[in-house]
């Protein structure tokens, strides 16, 4: 990887994971508060709802998006033909949402859902105004803009999403924060983007995108459905409250293993699709990415699984128990998200979209088996069939990405095994220590800290070189921010 493409790469990892945390981590910790002031069923709620808007913006951006971070003569004709046709097609979803909303309510017997669902279906409208944008500051690796731009829209969403719930608005304060945030998160993208559309649409460029980008849309599509499928199950064949306890631990799982996956995701294309031509090394690259993102997701999802019981106590209260008894279950089904993320993604970019649609639906078509556990027996067991079903994903997505590198699964797991046994000890000593008879108050901060003691040493003993390299990019950033705070310092004193 060239100097300049590596500090490019890094830079956007950086700025990727900071954006991430303003938009997630920000979000996640006004939901904490919320989740003291509202109840499971009223999330429970909400949840059903975002199952429709997940698989409609699925949709709306039906895989142009990648395709255009792929082509790298983009010109303004494609960005046009694209945000016409994103436009269009969500006015369309839109109102089929709108109409559709009675329905809804009277599948899930909820007749909250239908005033629920009117209103949230403006989300796919306003979502669809701002995928060029954002398309245009991937491509560019310009992550530091939409950081600014989710910091803003995460903290005014959360200040209105807590203020709606003290005045008294119940499940509306939810809706609330998530449209705000939708908008303001498009107004600014719109401001610093500066990109804007014009009345131009071609067929050729339609039909030249499209081509690339359906399959993905398709296979986006299928996994956004079986995805949400879970909360359809959970929602239909158990009560709100427990689709909202299961949408709380989700969401707990989701601060590392989502936002790694979304944090590689989005730098790791871009970046490995300017190499598409350079097979050595492209595949040295994604070795190293693969190295280093397992080591933390790793070390982050098993130490959660450790902790979740006083986690949730002390951050969201007794009332989210059962959550915390799906929490573990679920770190390791997502423990492997940034594996299964990362190669596919080698597989869009050397332009197989076929092989990705086709490992779509094997994967499916074995993942009915957890559903039906759900179905037949318990929400345990459809938990467990999951992670069970995940692992056998894994197999399937490196298969073909190995054998276009040369880099099969043994090598990966080769690769990664070590990170694993690290973060097992460190997992087990952090659970040991929540058998203690103690309050969960003391429990946490004790477990956090045993936790990060033992990954340190064993990591200084094993001195893996993954661990070798996040080490150098923490001590870099950490120069450059001292470098920085000294010419500011030098500035002050100076005037």
């Amino acid at each position: 990887m060239s100097e300049s493409l590596k500090q490019k790469t890094t830079k956007g990892v950086g700025w990727s994971f900071i954006d991430n945390i303003a938009n997630q981590g920000i979000t996640f910790l006004v939901g904490l508060v919320l989740a003291r002031i509202l109840t499971p069923e009223e999330y429970g709620l909400i949840g059903i709802i975002t199952i429709f808007i997940a698989v409609f913006n699925c949709i709306v951006d039906s895989g142009f998006s990648n395709a255009l971070i792929r082509k790298n003569d983009a010109t303004d004709t494609d960005y046009n033909t694209v945000f016409i046709t994103n436009m269009v097609v969500s006015v369309v979803l839109f109102l089929a949402f709108f109409w559709s909303a009675p329905f809804i309510a009277e599948f899930f017997n909820q007749p909250q859902l239908e005033p629920l669902t009117q209103v949230m279906g403006s989300i796919v409208v306003i979502n669809a105004f701002a995928i060029i944008q954002r398309t245009i500051l991937i491509k560019q690796i310009d992550f530091k803009t939409q950081t600014k731009v989710s910091l803003i829209a995460s903290v005014t969403s959360g200040i209105i999403g807590v203020g709606m719930a003290l005045c008294g608005y119940g499940v509306w304060s939810l809706v609330g924060q998530q449209i705000s945030r939708q908008l303001l998160n498009t107004v600014f993208l719109w401001i610093y983007a500066h990109w804007y559309p014009k009345l131009q649409f071609s067929w050729s460029s339609f039909k030249e995108l499209f081509g690339f980008g359906w399959k993905l849309l398709v296979s986006s599509l299928i996994d956004t459905v079986w995805r949400e499928i879970y909360q359809v199950v959970i929602g239909k064949c158990y009560t709100p409250a427990t689709l909202g306890q299961y949408t709380r631990a989700h969401q707990f799982g989701s601060i590392f293993s989502s936002n790694l996956t979304t944090i590689i995701q989005r730098v790791s294309y871009p970046v490995l699709s300017t190499m598409q031509d350079d097979k050595e090394r492209m595949k040295n690259g994604y070795r190293r990415v693969i190295k280093v993102t397992m080591l933390v997701t790793f070390v982050l999802m098993l130490g959660l699984a450790a902790v979740s019981k006083p986690m949730i106590q002390v951050l969201v209260g007794d009332q989210w128990l059962i959550a915390a008894a799906f929490l573990p279950i679920i770190c390791l089904q997502m423990m492997l998200y940034p594996l299964h993320s990362l190669n596919l993604n080698m597989l869009a970019v050397q332009g197989r979209s076929d092989l990705f649609l086709k490992l779509e639906i094997i994967k499916k078509c074995i993942g009915v088996i957890p559903l039906l556990l759900g179905i037949f027996i318990n929400i345990y067991w459809m938990l467990w069939g999951s992670v069970g079903t995940g692992i056998f994903a894994y197999y399937l997505n490196s298969y073909y990405s190995g054998r276009f590198l040369d880099y099969p699964i043994t090598a990966q797991v080769k690769d990664i095994l070590p990170s694993f046994g690290i973060a097992v000890v460190m997992a087990i000593a952090t659970y040991v220590i929540s058998l203690l008879p103690l309050s969960p108050f003391i429990l946490l901060p004790l477990q956090v800290l045993a936790g990060a003691i033992v990954t340190f040493v064993l990591c200084e003993w094993a001195q893996l070189e993954e661990y070798r390299e996040i080490k150098q990019m923490a001590f870099s950033a950490l120069k450059k921010f001292n470098r920085k705070q000294k010419s500011i310092t030098h500035i002050w004193i100076k005037n």
